[in-house]
């Protein structure tokens, strides 16, 4: 089997160490792996095959003979050193927003839209969609592929692992802490709920939820889906909820839906007065968790869903190195 050279950068995040991980448990075919990451990362180590990788200074880094570049160290990193490594040759994987707007950058969810890999060379970057959009599409995409949708209703319960691991830190000292109501409330995350993930656009609407508009429409291939989203900070440490509701051209029933869903072998249907939450089914697992499957009582054609996954894992790292996996598999 050939094997290839891999970089990951932002090892040190909570992304890139997923990643490291994940390429460890896949038996991805890796001749040597680079952990890169800033300046001020140096000297830390990382775990890969019972070997302690040291972190390497991603300003001066030849990405030469790289040929898979997984980056995960934010949008101005991308914006920078991405097409640096993509005309050096190396097949960049990108899990920022950077890119997943440029109409000649494939967005892909491999479960969904797995042929928009064939446009990966044009510019040798493939974009990681948006944790939340990830669940999403693999949750409707078995429903859109038999009956269309034409609208998309959601509301996001996203978790505090979402903004890095220092929020996951100030999360963890605020339930500690008794005095935190004199702190700014968009970071007061304990006891709290935030409706505002990113920063406010002209419409009123957050960036995270115009990221849910966006990118539902062209993973999907359809300006005509409405999607319409809410996304809400929760005090989860790990995993993403979903609280869902579609709407189809033509009627579909509740046995329907969870047949099609159940028939996929990267979603659990969960039935009856079982269903997924983030604490259990939202950590360490690869799965997208459905389950609320119901008719909406205000629509016709309209069904609601609770999606529950791990927006690191499924949401990030997973999806990348998925992607990845398709293009060896497919020799693009």
């Amino acid at each position: 089997m050939k094997k290839f050279n891999v970089a990951v950068v932002g090892a040190t995040g909570m992304v890139g160490e997923s990643m490291i991980s994940i390429l460890e448990e896949r038996a991805f075919p890796i001749e040597q792996l680079t952990p890169l990451a800033s300046k001020r990362s140096l000297g830390k180590k990382v775990s890969f095959q019972s070997k302690d990788l040291e972190i390497v200074d991603l300003d001066n880094f030849d990405f030469r003979g790289i040929d898979f570049a997984f980056f995960s160290a934010g949008a101005s990193v991308s914006r920078e050193f991405a097409p640096i490594a993509a005309k050096a040759g190396s097949m960049v994987i990108d899990n920022t927003s950077e890119f997943r707007y440029d109409d000649e950058i494939p967005l892909v969810v491999p479960e969904v839209n797995p042929s928009a890999l064939s446009a990966c060379r044009a510019k040798n970057i493939v974009a990681n969609p948006n944790c939340s959009t990830i669940q999403l599409m693999i949750a409707l995409a078995p429903i859109h592929n038999h009956t269309p949708i034409k609208k998309i209703n959601i509301a996001t319960y996203q978790s505090i692992s979402g903004a890095g691991r220092s929020a996951i830190e100030l999360l963890e000292k605020q339930l500690t802490d008794n005095n935190t109501l004199s702190e700014d409330s968009h970071q007061l995350f304990a006891h709290n709920v935030i409706p505002q993930i990113g920063e406010f656009q002209d419409n009123g609407y957050t960036l995270e939820e115009m990221k849910l508009v966006w990118e539902t429409k062209k993973i999907l291939g359809s300006n005509e889906i409405e999607v319409n989203a809410t996304a809400v900070r929760v005090p989860v440490r790990v995993g993403h909820s979903e609280a869902v509701t579609f709407e189809t051209e033509s009627e579909i029933s509740v046995s329907l839906v969870n047949e099609l869903l159940d028939a996929s072998s990267h979603i659990e249907v969960m039935q009856g007065g079982e269903y997924p939450v983030a604490i259990k089914h939202g950590e360490g697992t690869d799965k997208v968790y459905v389950g609320r499957i119901r008719r909406d009582l205000s629509t016709q054609n309209s069904i609601n869903l609770w999606i529950v996954a791990d927006n690191i894992r499924k949401g990030a790292a997973l999806n990348s190195i998925q992607i990845a996996e398709k293009i060896i598999d497919s020799d693009l």
